[in-house]
Formats: structure tokens, sequence, C-alpha cells
């Protein structure tokens, strides 16, 4: 494994070989996601500050404008707009389950949430604030004053509006998805096509960067392995550089945290970049740039089934049935 970027396909194939053996008990490489345990008044207080357009520079938008909790923890655009107007660099990855990332950010530059907040606000083309100019605000307001004083022993300060922040999102996890079910000994919850479709899953290899409970989130890896996924395109961008704009390592170039598969089915577009609008288009891209094979579609359409059970449930409702609600 050369330092954080996992080279796991082979492993991956090796362990799926192991597991069919006659007598060998199976081992799945993916957990089922459990309930979050967060203090219940600080998550509530937390999510009254990610739907505040206060928290942002002339209270233009709020952490949920581009991470909607109706939508897949994304906002269903290839890249968001700016606090400038102009379109980000980055397609907004989804607010679900980002507590089980190990590493925040499509270039993994941020360890914790707190970080990764503090750097949301205060960039000029996200939320584009200053604490000089957002806590007066937060202060002024006789409930966040009485919150914040009830939990953290005084008015709202720096560290603890990023602490409340943090606390919300790691509430944000999507338990009891049908393959979590499945895991948990249902095996009625997914379909016979949808289990042919994990089974690929494995065998092709996927399972070597989307594996554990978040399914992703858990290591970096170079986007092009055996294909240069930007061709058609025809230009590279900064924001495709991936870490490498961070460390100015070469090695680090074009690699990017691998995203979480969780609820993927309800989160188009795709990549970094946005540019795969369809699930079977981005496993078709990432088969052939990943894995270096050209996947026959009926294997896509199993597979895409399969990503189909990963849709989990956020308070006790199906994100699935959520996203049905929204675009009516």
């Amino acid at each position: 494994m050369r330092r954080e970027i996992a080279w796991l396909a082979p492993l991956a194939l090796t362990l799926a070989m192991v597991n069919a053996l006659p007598g060998s008990a199976e081992v799945e490489p993916i957990t089922p996601v459990s309930p979050a345990a967060t203090d219940p008044a600080k998550a509530d207080l937390g999510r009254k500050l990610f739907h505040d357009v206060r928290l942002s520079k002339d209270n233009a938008m709020a952490c949920v404008s581009c991470h909607r909790l109706d939508s897949g923890g994304g906002d269903d655009r290839s890249h968001s707009p700016g606090a400038d107007g102009r379109p980000l660099d980055f397609n907004s990855p989804t607010v679900f389950n980002v507590a089980l990332n190990y590493r925040l950010n499509w270039r993994g530059n941020f360890r914790t949430l707190e970080q990764q907040n503090e750097f949301v606000l205060l960039n000029r083309r996200l939320m584009n604030t200053t604490w000089e100019d957002l806590l007066p605000k937060l202060r002024a307001d006789q409930d966040y004053a009485r919150s914040f004083s009830a939990l953290y022993g005084r008015g709202p300060e720096r560290a603890h509006v990023l602490d409340a922040l943090a606390t919300f999102q790691r509430s944000l996890l999507t338990p009891n998805a049908r393959f979590d079910r499945y895991l948990n000994g249902q095996h009625d919850a997914i379909t016979l096509r949808e289990q042919r479709g994990y089974q690929l899953f494995k065998t092709y290899g996927c399972i070597a960067c989307h594996q554990g409970m978040n399914l992703g989130g858990n290591l970096l890896q170079r986007f092009g392995v055996f294909d240069n996924p930007f061709t058609q395109r025809g230009r590279v961008t900064d924001a495709d550089l991936g870490r490498f704009v961070v460390t100015g390592i070469e090695d680090d170039r074009y690699v990017f945290r691998v995203p979480s598969l969780r609820n993927v089915a309800v989160t188009a577009p795709y990549f970094h970049d946005g540019s795969a609008s369809t699930l079977a288009e981005a496993v078709e891209i990432m088969a052939r740039v990943q894995l270096g094979r050209d996947l026959p579609s009926e294997d896509i359409d199993l597979i895409v089934e399969f990503l189909g059970t990963l849709t989990g449930e956020y308070q006790g409702r199906s994100l699935a049935a959520e996203m049905n609600r929204s675009t009516r």
C-alpha cells in the first residue's frame, strides 16, 4: 500500500475467491450503518445553524443550500454556485454519513468536521463570512444566546459554533438500507438480481475501494488507473489535479478521496466534476478507467440495481421516498 493509497483490486479478487471456497465462512467486506449516537440538544442547535443563512456574508446562503437533506445530501447540480455567483470547482459531496469518512473534501485535505466547517465558513467562494461578522449576528439572537449558554456555559463562540455544526453532521447517518437488512440476516430484503449485482461488484474488484461501513471514504485513490477519464472533455482543470494542488507531490496528481457509495442512487450527478449524470454511466466509466474492464451492459445494470439497495433512512424515512416527495 503506497502512502494512504490502496491498489487493492487483486486482494479483493483473492478474498472473493476465498469466500467462495466450500465450507468457508463468508466475511462480508461491507458492514451495516448503526444509528447515530450524538448529544440531541447540540445536534438540534447544529441543525438550526446548518439551515441559517446568517452563517454567510450578507445572509446569502446556508449550509443546506448545497447540502439538501431532502435530496440525498447534495444539491443535484454538477457545480453549485459560489458566493460570487460563479460555479464552484467541485460537485458538492453528500453530507449524509460524512462522519464515517476518515478525510473530508474531494481532495481529502481536512481530517475533522470542525476544520472543514471553518474552511467553508471563511472561504470567499463559499460562505464568505468572518468570525467578526458572524458571531455578533448569533449573539444578537436571544434563542441562540439561550441555547449556547445552556449547552456551553456562555454565548456563541467560534469553538461552540464549530462543535454544534459538527455534532449535527455526525447525526446524519442513514441506517436501515435494504442491503443493511440483508447483511443482518433478512435475505429477502434484496432481490436475486441485486444479490447477483453485489457478487459482480465484488468479483470485478469495485469492493477494493468501496468497502467498510461507508463503502468508501476511507482511502485515497488515483482517478484514472488504466485509462484517462478526461479524454472526452479535452482539458484538465486545477480541480482535476486532486491532492496534487494541496501537497505538490507528483504521486498525488489526480488523487482524490474515494467517495462513499451510501445512498449513491439518490446523489447524482457523479464524480468530483459532476460529469456523469447517471449511475449506469458512472459504473461504466469506473470499470474502464479504474479496473481496465469494459463491462457488458447486463452486468452494469445488475451492479446499478445492487447500488440501489444502499439507500438508507434519515429520521425514519427512506431517502428515496424523500427524493420522490421533493421532486413532485
